[in-house]
């Protein structure tokens, strides 16, 4: 198939987009893949399309060949089912949310599970009918707050979800397994680095969640992973608890005399001045850093709790987001620390937190926070901090949070070895939901006894037009595009360039040859456009092999570009069609 340029519905822009963040975003709008509508939604043009057309293909194959059957749910759909999963208000301001001229709500959904949990409801009730996989690729909606990065955090973005219904846990499993397998085959066929990390499962929920990253310096997402082959999303890591130390016959607390300390480099600071151990000298590691949050809770209510760490550490809002789910989670600010007279800022300590304590405050410490562990921390009085408080004597906590950061060096929870921290991009996400979503929506079949058995479910994401991005992402250098062939929207860009007719005919004469032979070719006949814009056209469109007809063509010979390696050389137009097979 040929596509004549003239022809093609395109505009290529010699200057990056004032909004675009980062290479991809520039890139794509530039070689007029994608049109901005608005923020974190863009129009597909046709070669966007094709791109993506191509991914979907991929996808597709090798879900038909684990045995998913496609089908399609709307993107609109009503309140009842999500009210019914609490997800209508668990989602809060990420979900777009509307109401049709009677008034009855609607939104635009943000995944699937709901519809395609009562699309089964409506149709099977055995468990003869059972195991079954449904797949399907949708439009998504979310409304980010912050909408960046082109098509690799949007508003309306497109996604293959997959979910599979079986009648028992070990069913549950295979499935889940058949899946994960599909979509190493899908990135491998894609060309895609990825890792498998344990992540947490959200507001999707479920068991057991794992993500496919792609390491790529403009990640959102940090991750870890050691040699011994743990890999985790940072949410989901779980800090190695220590074991606890005796209380018994330790030293009670000692105020330290006052002065002004109201950060852990001053305290430290202050603490081996005054009070120097032997040994070793006081480290941000021995104080207890107690951070005030503020937790936005699904009803609105706004409440304060306090999480004591090593000071050594820092809060990762990001983890305290899951071990706060699903509420808000933001630092307390000035007007919180007015409405509670009882936190002294600067100087807060565990003696006055905790449900039942004076304030009320719920109090939450870091994993590494077990009994017999002693800490420098506030004293709750302006200046004046204590040393050698003891956790399980002196403090109690109602509970212990997960917030803190997760460093390069830290321990495996699994024992294989110290971490190393990575930045990713999320490409695929398996889940096993089992029956939350069966429960709630009332998915049941009868058993091989007649009874009725509450179905267990799995989900399965990929981002296709966020894979699009990454792709784009990976697969350029300074002068444009250089799509992976699999992918590319036409297999062959052949130029011709100049005001010789030799040039266009031995271009047009190439362009029957190549698509004899199956090549699908964008050829670029523009007529009254020089040769520096064509030649920079197909240097910015990138397709896997440039065919340039020029000088040469009278002698019968064409510039042959491989622009994945950037090699161009002449070669005659005899040798023309196994060269291009070459690459």
């Amino acid at each position: 198939m040929v596509t004549r340029l003239s022809h093609l519905f395109l505009r290529t822009l010699r200057d990056d987009p004032s909004d675009a963040e980062v290479t991809s975003a520039k890139l794509l709008v530039r070689a007029g893949y994608v049109r901005r509508q608005a923020p974190g939604i863009f129009a597909w043009l046709p070669l966007g399309l094709k791109v993506r057309a191509r991914i979907e293909a991929i996808i597709r194959d090798e879900m038909v060949a684990a045995g998913a059957q496609e089908v399609l749910l709307p993107a609109l759909l009503p309140r009842e089912p999500y009210e019914a999963t609490d997800r209508w208000t668990e989602y809060g301001d990420g979900m777009f949310r509307l109401q049709d001229r009677k008034g009855a709500d609607y939104l635009l959904a943000p995944t699937h599970e709901e519809m395609f949990a009562l699309l089964v409801k409506d149709l099977y009730g055995s468990y003869k009918d059972l195991p079954v996989t449904l797949f399907q690729i949708q439009d998504k909606y979310r409304d980010e707050a912050r909408p960046r990065a082109g098509l690799l955090r949007g508003r309306e973005f497109t996604m293959k979800d997959a979910y599979s219904f079986d009648l028992t846990d070990e069913g549950l499993e295979r499935s889940y397994q058949v899946m994960r397998d599909a979509y190493e085959k899908i990135f491998a066929r894609l060309g895609l680095e990825y890792v498998i990390v344990k992540a947490d499962a959200g507001a999707m929920g479920g068991s057991k969640s794992e993500e496919f990253l792609h390491p790529i310096g403009v990640g959102e997402d940090t991750f870890v992973r050691s040699a011994g082959g743990y890999a985790a999303n940072v949410e989901a890591y779980v800090t190695p608890v220590p074991d606890a130390l005796p209380i018994e016959g330790q030293p009670e607390p000692v105020l330290l005399p006052a002065s002004d300390t109201p950060t852990i480099e001053t305290l430290v600071a202050h603490a081996n001045e005054i009070a120097p151990r032997d040994g070793a000298p006081w480290t941000a590691a021995d104080t207890l850093k107690n951070v005030v949050l503020a937790l936005t809770h699904l009803d609105g209510t706004r409440e304060i709790v306090v999480v004591g760490l090593p000071g050594d550490r820092d809060v990762d809002l990001k983890r305290a987001e899951v071990a706060f789910a699903p509420a808000e989670v933001e630092p307390a600010g000035d007007d919180d620390f007015r409405k509670h007279k009882g936190l002294v800022k600067g100087y807060i300590g565990p003696q006055v937190l905790g449900a039942e304590s004076t304030t009320g405050i719920r109090y939450f410490v870091d994993p590494r926070v077990v009994d017999g562990t002693a800490w420098i921390t506030g004293a709750n009085e302006r200046g004046a901090h204590v040393s050698g408080l003891v956790a399980g004597r002196d403090f109690v906590a109602d509970g212990v949070a997960e917030v803190s950061d997760v460093r390069a060096g830290d321990p495996a929870p699994d024992g294989s070895g110290p971490l190393e921290t990575a930045r990713g991009m999320e490409i695929g996400h398996v889940f096993q939901l089992g029956r939350k979503y069966a429960e709630a929506l009332g998915l049941k079949v009868q058993d091989e006894n007649g009874k009725l058995a509450t179905v267990t479910m799995g989900s399965y994401g990929i981002g296709v037009t966020r894979i699009l991005a990454i792709l784009a992402e990976a697969h350029n250098d300074e002068k444009g595009l250089a799509w992976p062939k699999n992918v590319a929207p036409f297999d062959v860009h052949v130029v011709a360039t100049g005001k010789d007719e030799v040039a266009y005919d031995l271009a047009t004469s190439i362009v029957a040859e190549l698509e004899g032979e199956r090549f699908e070719v964008l050829y670029d006949d523009r007529p009254k456009v020089s040769p520096g814009v064509k030649l920079r056209d197909a240097e910015l469109l990138g397709m896997p092999i440039v065919v340039v007809a020029g000088r040469g063509a009278a002698d019968g010979v064409v510039e042959l570009w491989n622009r994945a390696s950037g090699e161009r050389r002449d070669v005659p137009v005899a040798e023309l069609l196994e060269a291009v097979r070459a690459i």
